[in-house]
């Protein structure tokens, strides 16, 4: 059994397309679908129970946060794979299949993410090394100039992304994990109010020895901020205080230096820390 986790926040719009897409092309093994609303004010979960009367919706009861109602959809289902899944996503035929089918031929794997592209068809750049200066630099240099259509950039990009491999993380736009795995890392660290956990939680698992995999030949149409527009200062925010986190867990010698930084800035300290 999969359970599809999908975390929504006054998205209706990109969720109802997100929805429609797995019904269109369901996963053959079995599975549910479950939606934990973080307070939405857009008639999501009348939308969903109406439209979607197969899926089950659970209300976290407030924004509580990525990390933490992905935990409340996670303790709620009991199957041996979880796909943490964006609402602003969409869902190509067989894409999750491979996706489960390579976790499950591979023993020593305990992530599997696929191969997002955006809506005209350009790779994201999903995966990358742990989060440290240097790596986020790079990732940042890759990301940026593949927005821009910076044309050796976007090559490149597209190269990388079309070869399957095991980076130290995968998105959790889309995100494939065995639960037992997921239950031996304690779940999603809920220090993470949005941002980072994916990297944090890979991290988890490969200190328990498991390999994150990418497999490109699963791949899914992510449309990118979508759903995060309907706040953006409160998003910048989150990602502030998730960024000083995950510093602070991993990297807590750089922890100051980054605090300072956006000191100077003037994005420190975010409201709510």
């Amino acid at each position: 059994m999969t359970d599809v986790i999908i975390v929504s926040f006054n998205c209706c719009d990109v969720l109802a397309g997100c929805l429609r897409s797995l019904a269109d092309v369901p996963l053959r093994r079995p599975h549910r679908i479950v939606v934990v609303d973080n307070g939405s004010s857009d008639g999501t979960t009348n939308y969903v129970r109406t439209h979607h009367p197969d899926v089950r919706v659970i209300d976290a009861g407030g924004n509580r946060g990525f990390a933490a109602a992905s935990n409340i959809g996670i303790r709620a289902t009991t199957g041996d794979l979880v796909l943490l899944l964006n609402p602003d996503t969409l869902v190509k035929p067989g894409a999750l299949d491979r996706l489960c089918q390579a976790l499950e031929s591979s023993p020593r794997a305990g992530v599997a993410g696929p191969r997002l592209v955006d809506g005209d068809g350009r790779a994201e750049l999903s995966f990358g090394r742990m989060l440290s200066p240097l790596s986020e630099l790079r990732q940042k240099v890759l990301v940026v100039g593949n927005d821009r259509g910076v044309g050796w950039v976007a090559g490149l990009v597209d190269r990388m992304t079309r070869r399957p491999g095991r980076p130290d993380w995968v998105s959790g736009a889309c995100l494939l994990i065995r639960r037992d795995v997921l239950e031996r890392a304690g779940l999603l660290d809920e220090r993470y109010f949005m941002y980072t956990e994916d990297v944090d939680l890979c991290a988890t698992v490969r200190a328990q020895g498991r390999d994150v995999l990418f497999v490109p030949d699963a791949e899914i149409v992510h449309l990118r901020g979508r759903s995060r527009d309907t706040a953006p200062a409160a998003t910048r925010h989150a990602y502030r205080r998730s960024h000083v986190a995950f510093y602070e867990k991993h990297h807590p010698a750089w922890a100051s230096l980054l605090k300072t930084y956006l000191r100077l800035r003037g994005e420190w300290p975010v409201p709510g820390t």
